[in-house]
């Protein structure tokens, strides 16, 4: 065989084409193991930095009774990091999709771990919107949603993005219910102190992970399919920002992050209101992380199969009977955990069919971009959700009216995702 292939080479003697059959399937092999170790060390990366970033509630009662900050002001803290993480994310995004992923996970790791191992260092509430609402928050983003999926979604045929997303989205799930009970124990053995360092340690275990993010000529092959006109970055902008429906993903996704940040900021304050022990709220948040894993793999089976506004709009609709259910319940450990349960299933699935939406609207060129700024506006509901679920607690003594705005906020998410205009799926070009 070998001698054939050099006779062709350096002879110009003809060679059936079936000789070289072979030479392609190691090609495609070697380019599906590329792309199954992308997919891997994206959900790697994010489930350290949402396991990281997912249980900074557990920190809420901790640091206000050792610092004397109030819960308001650590609110108001963890707020500042909802909204910083959403508004660092399309800039990251940006910086990726014009110079590549790798260097700015990698800052993002070093930003994270600062954050957090600084933490215990600030006694004020100054200081903690310094380290966890500013460099903990810029961190996490840099190793988030819009990078890892985006840079997947580049490289890989339109009929495989949403499971992939699927795929790494359910890193982050798994990282919150790795990391709950672990931060929690680590707190109750050693201090809040002691578990910011640990997490500040994690962080820095997502730079080895980087290096199948860097760019091979294989596993771009796979999913370049046929070109289309180039736009600039502030061309796709303006098209995006004119389009409703990519303004009707955006307000879906603002209702996300209004029910996240709430949950994760101040569930196990409220299951402590409830009388419920200590080992509770990481219980269910360790839950709801558990049955995401299966929500983000569903959701990211399904989008490959029906109209994912669709999929959203039930996803929001159920979130809401879900919430309303929990108000009713009585509060055991055993009910609670059921909550978790059904409520982790749609924790995060949310994320596949969205960013599949921007990428069948717009292509992948900008996807990081685009997809961060859907982000933003999740980030910017996080943010009211965490600081005005503080303000409930503080006027009122209990955050009921919050959980009943958590629930028409779902509703308006599930209506309003119904309009969007979804094309079938197009071939789209890995890159520009």
């Amino acid at each position: 065989m070998y001698l054939r292939c050099a006779a062709h080479l350096y002879l110009g003697v003809r060679v059936p084409p079936r000789r070289y059959f072979w030479m392609d399937a190691v090609t495609a092999q070697t380019s599906r193991r590329q792309l199954y170790a992308l997919v891997s060390s994206a959900g790697a990366i994010l489930l350290i930095t949402m396991g990281v970033r997912q249980t900074s509630g557990l920190f809420l009662v901790p640091i206000t009774q050792s610092t004397g900050v109030s819960i308001v002001a650590m609110s108001f803290a963890l707020a500042i990091g909802q909204l910083i993480w959403g508004a660092a994310q399309p800039v990251f995004g940006a910086i990726a999709d014009k110079y590549g992923a790798v260097k700015v996970v990698i800052f993002g790791a070093i930003l994270l771990a600062l954050g957090n191992a600084l933490t215990p260092f600030a006694g004020s509430s100054a200081g903690l919107v310094l380290t966890m609402g500013i460099l903990s928050a810029s961190g996490a983003a840099a190793g988030s949603f819009s990078i890892l999926i985006g840079i997947a979604a580049q490289r890989l045929p339109p009929q495989e993005r949403s499971f992939a997303a699927g795929v790494i989205n359910a890193g982050g799930s798994i990282g919150q219910s790795v990391f709950a009970p672990l931060v929690q124990f680590i707190i109750g053995a050693a201090g809040w102190a002691s578990a910011m360092f640990a997490t500040a340690f994690a962080a820095l275990l997502t730079i080895p992970l980087v290096l199948p993010l860097r760019r091979s000529n294989g596993a771009s092959a796979a999913a370049s399919l046929a070109p289309v006109p180039h736009l600039t970055l502030g061309e796709q902008l303006r098209v995006a920002l004119r389009d409703p429906s990519y303004l009707f993903l955006h307000a879906g996704f603002f209702t996300c992050g209004f029910h996240i940040a709430f949950l994760v900021t101040h569930l196990p304050n409220d299951l402590r209101l409830c009388g419920l022990p200590a080992s509770v709220a990481p219980a269910s948040l360790m839950l709801i992380g558990l049955f995401n894993v299966a929500g983000s793999l569903a959701a990211g089976w399904l989008g490959q199969r029906y109209r994912m506004k669709y999929l959203l709009a039930l996803i929001y609709a159920s979130r809401a009977a879900i919430v309303a259910v929990y108000l009713v319940m009585p509060k055991t450990a055993l009910n609670v955990y059921l909550f978790a349960g059904a409520l982790g299933f749609t924790w995060l699935a949310t994320v596949p069919p969205t960013s599949g939406l921007v990428g069948k609207l717009f292509g992948t060129r900008y996807l990081a971009t685009l997809f961060g700024l859907t982000l933003l506006s999740h980030q910017i509901g996080g943010f009211l959700g965490a600081w005005l679920g503080g303000i409930a607690l503080a006027q009122t003594g209990n955050y009921e009216w919050i959980w009943y705005a958590d629930i028409t906020l779902a509703l308006l998410a599930a209506a309003a995702n119904l309009p969007i205009r979804e094309a079938r799926m197009t071939a789209q070009p890995a890159t520009a």
